[in-house]
């Protein structure tokens, strides 16, 4: 111990002496650290549980009552929330106060509290948010939503916005436009909800915006009960449509047993597994970035350990010595992170920064996850100084105090040993693709730490086939090889991160590429679609009207909706139909729309005579011949709304035909051959051709114009396929430049001190300061050149691995991102070389050298 106690003095004043050194070892073992404790503590924070939520959604109430359409039975979960609805009776009369007051027991005080959307309009937009009827004044509310400035509504004029609102043009003491009758509210405050900082949100007393709600989803109360609401209650509500959110439910839940609810376990093997996998990961990652830098410190320390050696010091003194520099820079680390990283997650949670995403709750610190992040820190730190430390016990005393570099040998048995992690990697791969793809990465992880221990070797094999480059590439690529020690740790940690970031860039584009080929719209994109829901024929004749009277000239085409014999809408979904046809599976989003020759022609594109004569027959013309078998179409019924039919599956003939964009077009489905598989059609869309789109501005002020007193009516453009891979691919190149650039340039650190003695002699022989920057920048482009071609193939066939158990049953889908891939080879490397080449000093001090 006492050794040790020296070991640790002599680490903590060379850690001061050379303090750029130690800052860069501390940042890359400290700040992992920093963000996976911040992190942890921000999201433990933000993970509201239902008793922290539970006074922001009753307030201060014993039980908070929601309707539902139906007045049979219905199982819910603790929270409230409708596991399973029943077949009960609809609900055709709204609850009385008195009905309530009587499942609730003598004594209940009831408070309307009713939930919906509502149009508006401000001076700058249109648009619809969600809405409240709540009397905010009420002590039953308390804790709800909070006043920011002015004062709640105490009329039916009067709303409260939350301060979402007012970047949509909302001002308090100002007159908003709500409903599509635009009602002028005055808005005479600004409330926030505590955990929804971000919403958008319109608060007035019952009967000011809910007009729509009678006693369907959406309605309810909060009650204040002489008695506590117990489970037995609950289920009482429950038996007649009710669901009930109850505080003493939810502070003393009844066991699983008497709720029968079933509560998953949190982690099960594949998430451990990937846990690991991860850590795994970051530990090697920092380790190999830490480790040329503790090789920086054996460097310029060198001369002091042969200085201890000479007088007495054994090799396992030099070692320890040197793991000591571990113990104080990885633990000092270890507990700065951890202390930054609890500290920033408590003050930004302190400061409400969690309104950036919404808002979070009360502060909670994972004490147990945080601090054995910080013992895996600190763990790494000492792992990094292993090689160093055996690296200081094998110096060559003699040499060094004479001022010469020890000769550096391959160990011969890291070649082997990497081979075998190679190859056993491989095939676990090949067995893995057919499990799941968490053990698909546990397979590359093998073959990655393979590649590790290959690095030194790869490093000699890269260094010979530079030989035919140029002078100052050349003396790089020489200078490698000899400290190949210090050279793979940098390569093997460039080739580390650019295998995760390959193989995730691989996954996620080839995952956005299925999504995008696998998205099938019924409609083509920008099509305006003016959708209502229950008009009769009288109805839907003034509808049509109204819109040809506010849009002259533009050409309408009519779709129409399935019902089954008791009026129930029922929706169409087309079946895939396996083995007749090749390619990924198809998401339809939409039903079939049912029409006329003018429908499919917007449908198709283009005017085919030929599908038109097939549809006018009664044949459904379809665009995929995947969906076709013998000639029929199969489709299943669902019914809107949970109601029971008897149809469940309806077979139509159809004929395949070429639409101009099929990623738009699944089919179009004519009225007579509905009615020939025994359903009914009625009027219910109008469609306008994406040649006179409207925008979402237009179309929102085209519904307030036509839909005052229409129920179920919206009017709504169809935007197609909007998903963009772009960020993501941009966010895992910036992660690959920091930690190329950042292994690159600790090595190139290390071999500008180590090639001090060459460059003096290049500058001496009248080598102009041009070559050397030639010669530093060449080992920066060395380091990140050859870790980048070893990362990208080895990250490309990870990333086609791991997307294979998850398509195996629907097609494989591969998609390499080549601007992405061209970035990562070619870019990173010239960066990097550029930057150590323009950053390097060129002014040398002439010495002796001896030896």
């Amino acid at each position: 111990m006492s050794a040790f106690r020296t070991a640790l003095r002599i680490s903590r004043r060379d850690a001061w002496r050379a303090k750029g050194r130690s800052a860069l070892i501390m940042v890359m073992v400290g700040l992992p650290v920093l963000v996976i404790t911040g992190l942890l503590t921000f999201a433990a924070t933000a993970d509201l549980t239902s008793q922290e939520r539970l006074t922001s959604e009753i307030g201060a109430a014993d039980v908070r009552l929601r309707t539902t359409p139906a007045r049979g039975r219905l199982h819910q979960d603790l929270q409230g929330r409708c596991c399973q609805s029943g077949n009960g009776p609809p609900s055709t009369r709204p609850w009385t106060a008195a009905e309530l007051a009587e499942l609730l027991g003598p004594g209940a005080r009831l408070l309307p509290m009713n939930d919906g959307t509502v149009d508006f309009r401000s001076p700058i937009m249109r648009g619809r948010v969600d809405a409240h009827e709540l009397d905010l004044r009420d002590p039953l509310t308390a804790g709800t939503y909070h006043l920011v400035e002015g004062r709640f509504p105490a009329s039916d004029q009067e709303i409260a916005v939350t301060p979402g609102m007012l970047e949509e043009g909302a001002r308090l003491g100002a007159s908003l436009a709500v409903t599509r009758e635009e009602r002028p509210l005055r808005v005479v405050g600004v409330i926030e909800h505590p955990h929804r900082t971000n919403s958008r949100e319109i608060i007035g007393l019952p009967g000011t915006l809910l007009f729509d709600k009678r006693d369907g989803s959406g309605s309810g109360w909060l009650a204040d009960t002489a008695e506590p609401v117990t489970w037995a209650v609950v289920q009482r509500l429950n038996a007649v449509g009710l669901l009930a959110q109850s505080r003493a439910v939810v502070e003393n839940p009844p066991s699983p047993a008497e709720t029968r609810e079933v509560h998953e376990t949190p982690l099960n093997v594949d998430t451990m597994v990937l846990i690991g996998l991860a850590a795994t990961m970051i530990l090697l990652e920092v380790v190999l970035l830490a480790g040329p830098a503790f090789a920086v410190g054996l460097r310029r320390r060198r001369r002091e350990l042969a200085l201890i050696a000479a007088q007495g010091g054994s090799p396992g003194h030099l070692r320890m010595i040197v793991l000591a520099d571990g113990v104080v820079l990885g633990g000092g680390a270890a507990v700065i992170g951890l202390v930054l990283g609890v500290g920033l997650a408590s003050l930004s949670a302190a400061l409400e920064a969690g309104r950036l995403i919404g808002g979070v709750g009360p502060l909670e610190i994972p004490w147990g996850l945080v601090v054995t992040v910080a013992l895996v820190g600190a763990g790494s730190g000492l792992i990094a100084a292993l090689v160093p430390a055996v690296q200081a016990a094998r110096q060559d005393v003699v040499a060094v105090l004479g001022g010469r570099a020890s000769a550096v040998r391959d160990r011969a048995g890291l070649p082997v040993l990497g081979l075998i992690l190679l190859l056993a990697g491989i095939v676990a791969a090949v067995f893995a693709v057919r499990i799941a793809y968490v053990w698909v990465l546990a397979a590359a992880l093998l073959a990655q730490l393979g590649l590790v221990a290959l690095a030194p070797r790869l490093v000699r094999v890269a260094a010979r086939a530079a030989a035919r480059l140029s002078l100052p590439f050349r003396l790089a690529a020489r200078d490698a090889s000899r400290h190949r020690g210090r050279t793979a740790c940098a390569v093997a940690a460039v080739m580390t991160a650019v295998t995760a970031v390959a193989a995730a860039g691989m996954a996620s584009n080839s995952r956005f590429a299925e999504r995008r080929d696998a998205f099938q719209g019924t409609l083509p994109a920008g099509t305006t679609t003016i959708e209502a829901g229950r008009l009769d024929n009288a109805g839907w004749a003034g509808l049509r009207a109204a819109v040809e009277q506010r849009l002259p000239g533009v050409p309408l085409i009519e779709g129409a909706q399935a019902m089954d014999a008791r009026n129930v809408t029922v929706h169409l979904n087309t079946r895939t139909v396996h083995g007749n046809g090749s390619g990924s599976s198809l998401d339809f989003f939409g039903d079939p729309p049912i029409g006329d020759e003018r429908l499919l022609a917007l449908v198709q594109g283009w005017r085919d005579p030929v599908a038109a004569a097939a549809l006018a027959s009664g044949k459904a013309v379809v665009f995929h011949p995947r969906l076709v078998r013998d000639g029929r179409l199969s489709m299943g019924l669902t019914p809107q709304g949970g109601a029971s039919t008897a149809v469940r599956e309806i077979t139509v003939p159809a004929v395949v035909a070429r639409a101009a964009d099929p990623r738009y077009a699944v089919g179009v489905v004519p009225a007579a051959a509905i009615h020939a598989a025994g359903l009914k059609t009625r009027p219910h869309d109008l469609y306008i051709d994406p040649a006179s789109r409207l925008t979402s501005q237009q179309a929102m002020g085209l519904e307030w114009d036509l839909g005052a007193g229409i129920a179920d009516f919206r009017v709504y453009v169809r935007e197609g396929f909007q998903e963009d891979n772009a960020v993501m691919m941009w966010l895992l190149l910036a992660a690959a430049l920091v930690l190329v650039l950042g292994g690159t340039f600790a090595a190139t650190g290390l071999a500008a001190a180590d090639m001090r003695p060459d460059l003096t002699t290049m500058a001496a022989v009248g080598a102009p300061p041009g070559t050397r920057r030639l010669v530093v920048a060449g080992q920066a482009g060395f380091i990140a050149g050859l870790g980048v071609l070893i990362g990208t193939p080895a990250g490309l066939l990870t990333g086609t691995a791991a997307i294979m158990p998850v398509m195996r049953f629907r097609g494989l889908t591969v998609e390499i991102p080549w601007l992405f891939l061209v970035a990562l080879v070619v870019g990173l490397p010239m960066l990097a070389a550029s930057l150590a080449g323009a950053f390097t000093r060129t002014r040398t001090t002439l010495t002796r050298r001896t030896g």
